[in-house]
C-alpha cells in the first residue's frame, strides 16, 4: 500500500453529501417536531418531552449523549498507544447503572424535578442550589466547545476539510434542532447519531479485516505488539491506566454523568414511568458496551495496518488524534463516500453532545436562574427556554473559538469533567444517603472538594507524570516507504510538533517538588478525591453544626422501597408466606377437626378479612 497516495488522498464530493446528508437529516428532526409539537404551550413540554417518553429512544439517546468525537477519535488512538486496557470501561458502565438506578434515579423521578439542582434546594438552600448551577454551566461550556473544536480539528489536517466551515456548521445546526424541536427533538437526532456513529466504526472495522486478512491476523498482530496486555492489576493509584483506575476511577466518573449530570437525568425523567426510566438505564448499558467494543475494536486494527510503519513517529500526523482520520483516508479513500460517513459519524457523536449539553443548559437557566426570581407565564418560559437554547449555541461555537487557542489544555478541560463533577457527585450523595448531612456541610464539603481537586488537576498539568507511569507501548517506522517528499508536505498545516510531543516536558528530578508524586495521580482518580473530600468534609462539618437533630422531609432522601432489592425480598417474602400460610392452614383444620380431608376448593384468600370488611 504506498503511503504518497495520500498527498491527494481529500474530500471528494461523495463525501461531502454524505457529511451534508447527515446535517440535514438532524436539522429535518428539529422542524418535524417543531411543527408535530407546536401546541407546545410550557417550558415543560420544551424542555422534558412533556413527560412521555419511552425507553428505547431514550436508551439510545443516553448512550449518545456522552459518546462524542473525542470517542470515537481518541479510544482507538489510545489502544493503539497504550493497549486496549480501557476495555475495563465496560465494568465501569455496568457499576454506573446499577448506582443510578438504585440510588439518584427513584430521588429525582419521585420529585418530578426539570433541573437537578432544584434538589439541592429542597434539600439544602438556595445557596448550594445557585452553586450548582454555576458550576454545571462552567463545566457544560468548556466540554462543549472542545467537544465542538476537536474533531474538528483532526479531521481539517486529514481530510482538508474546512476547519471553521465544519465547526460553524456543526454548531449551527445543532443550536437549529435544540431551539425548534426541544427534547424530543434532541433524543429523536440523538437516536439517529448514534446509528451513524456505528456505521462510521463498522466501514473502517470491515475495510481494515479484509485488507488484513481476517479478524485474527488483527487479534494476533495486537498480541504480538503487546496492545492485548489488559491484565494489568497494580494498585499503585499513579499508574495511568490499570484495571483498577479504570473501573473505580471510571465508575466515579461515569455516575457523576449518568447520576447527576443534568443532560442524564433530564432524560430519563422525561420517561412515563419509573419502570421505563430503569429500563432505558439497563439498554442504554447495550449501547456502551456496542460503542466501546468498536473503538477498542478499531484500535486494533489501526495497530494491524500501521505496525510497521507509524505514521505519528513519521510526521504523517502531527497528534494521534489525527491517526483514525488517517486510516479512513488511507484504507477507504479510493470508496468514494465511506470517508464522509466517517466524518459524519465522528460529527454525529459531536453533535449529540453538544445538543443534550445546550438543552440541559437552558433548562437549568430557566428552572434555577429565571423561575424562582420571575413571575413569567408558561408561554413566556417556554419562549424563553428556545431563546436561551440559541444563546447557548452561540456560546459554545465561541467556546470552540477558545479551544483553538488553548492547544494542549484541551485534555485539561477534559479532566475539568472530573475535576467539578467529583465534588457535585459527592454534594448529591451527601443529600440523599445522609440524613443529617445540613446545609453548612453541604457548601463546605462542595468548596473543599473542589478545591483539593482542582489542585491535584492544576498540579498534574504543570508536573506530568514520567514516563514509568503512563507507559505508552513501542511503536515503529522500520516498514515505511517515505521516498516522496510529497506526504510529508501534505501535512505542512499541521502545527511544527515533534512526534514525541505528547509526551510530557521531562523535569529534571531536582526540579520537582516534594509533592509531584501526589500531582503523578492518575487523572482516572480526579473524580473520586473530589467526591469523597466533598463527602468526608460534609459529613463532619454537618456534625459539628447540629446536624443530627435535623428533620428532612423522607422524599428527599433514598427509602428502603426505593430499591429493587426491597421489592425482591418483599415479593420472596410474599410467596414463602403464602405458602407457609396454605400449609399450615390445613394442617390446622385438620388437628381441629380431626376428621375428612380438606376441600381442595378452599382457598385461605376467602378468609383474609381485612378485604370483605362491611364498611360502617
Amino acid at each position: 500500500m504506498s503511503r504518497d497516495s495520500l498527498v491527494t488522498g481529500s474530500f471528494v464530493i461523495a463525501d461531502y453529501v454524505v457529511f451534508a446528508l447527515m446535517l440535514l437529516l438532524s436539522a429535518a428532526v428539529g422542524v418535524y417536531y417543531a411543527w408535530a409539537d407546536r401546541g407546545q404551550r410550557t417550558s415543560g413540554d420544551f424542555l422534558m418531552g412533556g413527560r412521555r417518553l419511552t425507553a428505547v429512544p431514550v436508551s439510545l439517546s443516553l448512550t449518545a449523549s456522552f459518546m462524542s468525537a473525542i470517542t470515537v477519535l481518541s479510544n482507538p488512538a489510545e489502544v493503539y498507544r497504550y493497549g486496549a486496557s480501557i476495555g475495563f470501561y465496560g465494568l465501569s458502565y455496568v457499576m454506573t447503572m446499577a448506582v443510578t438506578s438504585e440510588v439518584f434515579l427513584p430521588v429525582f423521578y419521585r420529585l418530578s424535578v426539570t433541573s437537578t439542582y432544584e434538589y439541592l434546594e429542597l434539600r439544602f438552600n438556595r445557596a448550594t442550589r445557585l452553586l450548582g448551577t454555576g458550576l454545571f454551566i462552567v463545566q457544560t461550556i468548556l466540554y462543549t466547545g472542545i467537544v465542538i473544536y476537536a474533531p474538528a480539528l483532526a479531521l481539517n489536517h486529514v481530510t482538508g476539510m474546512d476547519l471553521w466551515g465544519a465547526v460553524i456548521s456543526t454548531g449551527v445546526v445543532c443550536t437549529f434542532y435544540c431551539t425548534m424541536g426541544g427534547l424530543k427533538a434532541v433524543v429523536w437526532t440523538d437516536v439517529f447519531q448514534l446509528g451513524v456513529m456505528l456505521a462510521g466504526f463498522l466501514a473502517v472495522v470491515i475495510r481494515s479485516v479484509i485488507l488484513q486478512g481476517g479478524v485474527l491476523n488483527i487479534i494476533s498482530d495486537s498480541e504480538h505488539g503487546g496492545r492485548l496486555n489488559v491484565w494489568d492489576f497494580d494498585t499503585n493509584p499513579l499508574r495511568r491506566h490499570t484495571f483498577w483506575t479504570i473501573t473505580i476511577g471510571g465508575t466515579f466518573v461515569w455516575v457523576s454523568i449518568y447520576g447527576i449530570n443534568q443532560a442524564q437525568v433530564q432524560r430519563y425523567i422525561s420517561c412515563k414511568s419509573i419502570t421505563h426510566a430503569r429500563v432505558s438505564l439497563y439498554i442504554n448499558l447495550l449501547g456502551l458496551w456496542s460503542i466501546l467494543l468498536c473503538s477498542v475494536f478499531a484500535g486494533m486494527c489501526l495497530y494491524s495496518v500501521y505496525k510497521s510503519c507509524d505514521p505519528w513517529s513519521a510526521g504523517l500526523v502531527s497528534a494521534t488524534d489525527q491517526l483514525m482520520p488517517y486510516l479512513v483516508m488511507d484504507i477507504l479513500g479510493d470508496y468514494p463516500g465511506l470517508p464522509g460517513l466517517f466524518v459524519a459519524a465522528a460529527y454525529s457523536g459531536s453533535l449529540s453532545t453538544v445538543s443534550s449539553s445546550i438543552n440541559a443548559l437552558a433548562a437549568v437557566t430557566v428552572e434555577d436562574l429565571i423561575k424562582p426570581y420571575t413571575n413569567m407565564s408558561e408561554k413566556h418560559l417556554a419562549r424563553s427556554s428556545k431563546g436561551l437554547s440559541l444563546v447557548y449555541g452561540a456560546l459554545c461555537i465561541g467556546m470552540a473559538g477558545l479551544a483553538s487557542l488553548m492547544g494542549g489544555i484541551l485534555q485539561a478541560a477534559v479532566s475539568i469533567f472530573g475535576i467539578i463533577g467529583g465534588p457535585l457527585l459527592g454534594l448529591f450523595t451527601l443529600g440523599i444517603l445522609c440524613p443529617f448531612a445540613n446545609s453548612k456541610g453541604a457548601l463546605s464539603g462542595l468548596v473543599s472538594g473542589l478545591v483539593v481537586s482542582l489542585w491535584v488537576g492544576i498540579g498534574a498539568q504543570i508536573y506530568p507524570p514520567p514516563l514509568n507511569l503512563t507507559r505508552p507501548l513501542p511503536l515503529t517506522t522500520e516498514g515505511c516507504n517515505l521516498t516522496t517528499t510529497g506526504s510529508l508536505n501534505w501535512t505542512s498545516t499541521a502545527l511544527p510538533t515533534q512526534p514525541n510531543s505528547t509526551t510530557a516536558p521531562v523535569h529534571n528530578h531536582h526540579s520537582r517538588p516534594v509533592l509531584a508524586d501526589w500531582y503523578s495521580l492518575s487523572y482516572m482518580y480526579f473524580s473520586p478525591i473530589g467526591t469523597i473530600v466533598a463527602i468526608s468534609v460534609g459529613l463532619i462539618v454537618s456534625l459539628f453544626t447540629g446536624g443530627w437533630g435535623l428533620k428532612v422531609d423522607s422524599r428527599l432522601t433514598l427509602m428502603k422501597e426505593d430499591t429493587t432489592l426491597y421489592h425482591m425480598i418483599k415479593c420472596l417474602k410474599d410467596r414463602l408466606m403464602r405458602r407457609t400460610g396454605r400449609l399450615d392452614l390445613t394442617t390446622d383444620l385438620d388437628r381441629d377437626k380431626g376428621i375428612g380431608n380438606t376441600n381442595p376448593a378452599f382457598c385461605d384468600v376467602e378468609l383474609d378479612l381485612t378485604k370483605s370488611r362491611i364498611p360502617s
